[in-house]
Order: C-alpha cells, then structure tokens, then sequence
C-alpha cells in the first residue's frame, strides 16, 4: 500500500512540473547560458556587442517585443514558435559613468520578462597630480593636492627655500601619509617652526607619485621681526621727542633777552632819558 501511495506522489509531482513550466510559457536570458545578466566594460563610447535569447517553453508561437535604454536590436519584434529559442543581437554604448541598463521583453498579452545590463567605464590609467594654494602661513606652509588622474596615489614631498643670505629649509623626498583617490583634493601643511626671522625667500614644493605624476609649486615671502621693528620705532621717536623739547628750551632764553630789550627802549621813551 505504501508504495503505491509512493508511486501516486511522484506520478503527480511529474504532473506538476510540467505544469509549471508551461506556467513559465517563455523566458529571456542572456545566449550561452549560465549569466544570469550581462556585463560589459569599456572607454566612454565604446560599443558593445552581445546577444540575448527569448526561449519559448510554451506550445504555441509567441511574439515579444524588446526594448532597452540605449540598447539597439537587430531585431527589435520578433515571433518564436513554440519550443524554440530565438537570439537576437544587440549593441549598447558605454556611457560616461557606470550604469545599470534594462532588456525588456513583452508579450501580446502585456506580460514582460527582463534582463540587466551592467556597464563599467573602464577608464585608461592615467597617473597625475597639481600643487595649488601654497602659502606660508605662521609657522607651516598650507598646501593643497588634487588628483587630476584615474588612479589612487601616494605622493611624496619635497621642499625647498631659497634666501638672501643662505638656504633656510631643505627637505628630501618623503611619502606623505595620504592616499588620494581619482579627483581627490587634499589640505596639508608642512611645518616650518624654524623659519628666518628675516630674510626673503622663494619657496618650492615639487610633489610625485608613481605614474610619473609630478607637480611644483612655488610662493615668495618676506619674514621681518616686527617686534624689533616696532621697538626701534618707539625709541626713535622718543629721541625725537627729546631732541624737539631740548631744542624749544634753548630758545626761551634768547626770546626773553628781546623782550627785555624792547622793554627797557620802551621806559626810556617815556621818561624821556637820553644816552
């Protein structure tokens, strides 16, 4: 008994499954089997070529139509009879940026199956860099990085200040602990805490990656010690303050003697003395 009972169960899942499968009536996928969706890399512009598959499980003949965002069919209608598998080819153009792209088929009664296509651009290598905004500022030098190519850099520094009277600051080649990534900017600063107290210098950065990126930049500054400066100045006015108060105390004496001249002539006139 049990095993009839066994044989009436697989007799109808066999049933069942068929059954299913006619459900499904037809398919789309990708031709050559085993890709659930397509993939396709390239420059910005490149076109790709592939082809996808519209698989038709049912009995009877059905007719799709396909469509797609950018995607171009040889043949964009089209009818397959029953149990048959139609390819159609197509071209799709990669686009600036990456992109998720859809196959649409439909049937006659409205119903659709779908398939994705993944675009990659997949740009050249290209290593490079610039040096921007470098000034000195307090006891540093500000600066800033950008990463004008496809690929992730690690840049080294080297400075260089050239003065009046001797070369204040030179530095080696050395890695900096960053990674900039493609169309990165970075703010750094290099610290200068024993910059000149006066001088005038020419300061260069000259930044490299590997690749062959490499960028200099150059700014000019002035260093006065206007501590000093301003003491000077205080001190040279109070000598002038000094040198104008002396001065006026000399010439009240002699400006005093007149006046006691004019008066003495001026008392002589009225008493009528002569001499």
């Amino acid at each position: 008994m049990s095993i009839r009972v066994l044989c009436l169960s697989l007799l109808l899942l066999l049933g069942v499954a068929p059954a299913a499968s006619a459900a499904d009536g037809w398919s789309l996928v990708p031709v050559g089997g085993g890709r659930p969706s397509f993939y396709g890399e390239g420059a910005p512009g490149t076109v790709l070529e592939d082809s996808v598959s519209v698989i038709n499980r049912s009995g009877g003949p059905v007719t799709v139509r396909l469509r797609g965002a950018g995607v171009t069919f040889a043949d964009g209608t089209l009818r397959v009879p029953g149990r048959t598998r139609a390819d159609v080819p197509f071209t799709v153009t990669v686009p600036a940026a990456d992109r998720m792209v859809e196959i649409v088929a439909r049937d006659a009664d409205g119903r659709e199956r779908s398939v994705g296509i993944r675009l990659r651009v997949a740009l050249p290598e290209l290593s490079a860099l610039t040096v921007e905004h470098v000034a000195v500022r307090g006891d540093g030098i500000a600066y800033e990085l950008v990463n004008r190519g496809t690929t992730t850099l690690v840049p080294k520094l080297a400075v260089r200040a050239d003065g009046v009277f001797d070369r204040p600051l030179d530095r080696t080649p050395r890695t900096l602990p960053v990674d900039l990534p493609p169309g990165s900017r970075t703010k750094l600063t290099e610290p200068w805490p024993d910059r000149p107290a006066l001088d005038a210098v020419d300061v260069r950065l000259t930044v490299t990656a590997a690749g062959g990126a490499s960028d200099t930049a150059r700014v000019s500054a002035r260093f006065v010690p206007w501590d000093a400066v301003a003491a000077v100045g205080g001190a040279l006015v109070a000598v002038g303050a000094l040198f104008v108060v002396r001065h006026r105390r000399r010439r009240k004496p002699h400006g005093g003697e007149v006046a006691g001249a004019e008066r003495t002539l001026a008392e002589a006139e009225l008493t009528g003395a002569g001499t």
